[in-house]
């Protein structure tokens, strides 16, 4: 890692000509769904990267150990946390983030800017007048819809995309969100994120996976013939983890010994724990709290469904690509999701899971008892999933026009 105070140091001899500036307020080792998603996108083009960040805990030995430079900005510690320091926080994002990318540019001279995320754009679309550059920005929906709250930031909003090389959306729904907002001529792409199986420590094929899966189970005391559905998120009201627990019961009915585990912390957690109580499958339904991506394997592996029912709630957010649906398909786990937005890009219906109307209580029972009870059906879905979840697209896709 690189600070203000550094800039004059010597272009390392691991990247040859770098040309691209990508700038994230979000970058690794945060874990944060962005940060991945940039991070993966830096992994493809390591020789033509420079990457300029928001500083965060354990960046600098982080920063050491990648192929391309890295620079970051820094925060005031008692900034991190509250209303007011999120305020602050953005604008020294903005500002650090124009005044950093104006330095790096009379040191390396880099022809592209690629902005990780549609926040802090007016600092984007200062840099496009100031620098002789071409720029792309990325999407992930809720970017979006902040930039929709206030009428001058969406006429600004308007005018960077106008003045994009292009548009990067992390799924087709973000696209199809974008283009009924705006009316646009600018070329847009979408790039899903990947599956990076370095993040989780072990590979999907290792022996050791098995190992997992026993130590979960026994950590949880579920037996090893029980059906275990996994979940993984932020315990909020819209991912709906409440309709998944309203169906242990009535799988037991039917005869499935179920077990429900819940990657995640939030605001509903307690309620959800009443609601396990008040349905008497307490010890069936296991909170495992926060799972760090090193350990996320061990729950992959030891579940046998993945399933998320989120909630349509385009007027308030946008939800993001969900990552977790390629992650389960990535370790061979069938999918079961809800039929909207985003997860039509992850999830392909009979292929390597099955799309709900997560309102619809009985096509979500339906699935659950399909999955449940038919190893077979689950075993086919997972190959498949474990196939689409190494598809990748090359970002060379937005360079085309150098070859012309």
């Amino acid at each position: 890692m690189e600070h203000i105070s550094q800039l004059t140091a010597k272009i390392r001899e691991k990247t040859a000509y770098p040309d691209i500036l990508v700038i994230s307020r979000i970058f690794l080792p945060k874990e944060a769904v962005i940060g991945e998603y940039i991070y993966n996108r830096c992994l493809q083009d390591p020789e033509r990267v420079i990457v300029l960040a928001a500083g965060c805990s354990g960046d600098k030995v982080f920063d050491q150990t990648q192929q391309f430079p890295v620079y970051r900005w820094t925060y005031p510690e008692y900034w991190r946390s509250g209303f007011i320091g999120s305020i602050l926080k953005s604008c020294l994002n903005m500002v650090w983030s124009f005044v950093l990318a104006i330095k790096l540019y009379f040191r390396y001279h880099y022809r592209y800017i690629e902005w990780g995320h549609g926040y802090e754009f007016p600092s984007l679309l200062l840099l496009s007048y100031f620098l002789p550059i071409r720029f792309f920005i990325y999407l992930h929906g809720n970017d979006i819809v902040c930039a929709l709250r206030n009428p001058v930031l969406r006429s600004l909003f308007k005018l960077t995309l106008h003045r994009a090389e292009g548009i990067v959306c992390n799924s087709s729904y973000t696209q199809d969100y974008l283009r009924t907002t705006f009316r646009l001529n600018t070329p847009t792409h979408v790039i899903n994120p990947v599956v990076r199986p370095e993040k989780f420590g072990i590979g999907a094929n290792s022996s050791s996976l098995d190992d997992l899966r026993v130590s979960v189970r026994q950590a949880h005391n579920i037996p090893e013939t029980a059906i275990v559905i996994l979940s993984v998120g932020s315990l909020v009201k819209h991912k709906n983890f409440d309709r998944i627990i309203d169906n242990i019961p009535l799988l037991l009915t039917i005869g499935v010994d179920v077990h429900y585990i819940l990657c995640g912390q939030g605001p509903c957690e307690s309620e959800l724990q009443s609601q396990a109580n008040r349905l008497r499958v307490d010890k069936r339904v296991h909170f495992a709290g926060h799972i760090p991506d090193r350990k996320l394997a061990s729950y992959y592996a030891a579940c046998d469904i993945f399933a998320m029912l989120i909630l349509d709630t385009k007027a308030n957010n946008i939800e993001g690509f969900g990552i977790v649906y390629l992650e389960a398909s990535y370790f061979g786990k069938p999918v079961i999701a809800s039929r909207l937005g985003s997860v039509l890009d992850a999830v392909q219906h009979e292929e390597n899971g099955i799309l709900v109307n997560p309102d619809s209580g009985y096509e979500v029972f339906q699935a659950f008892n399909r999955l449940c009870q038919d190893q077979q059906l689950r075993e086919q879905l997972g190959r498949r999933g474990k196939e689409l979840a190494k598809r990748k697209t090359a970002y060379k896709c937005l360079y085309k026009f150098e070859h012309r």
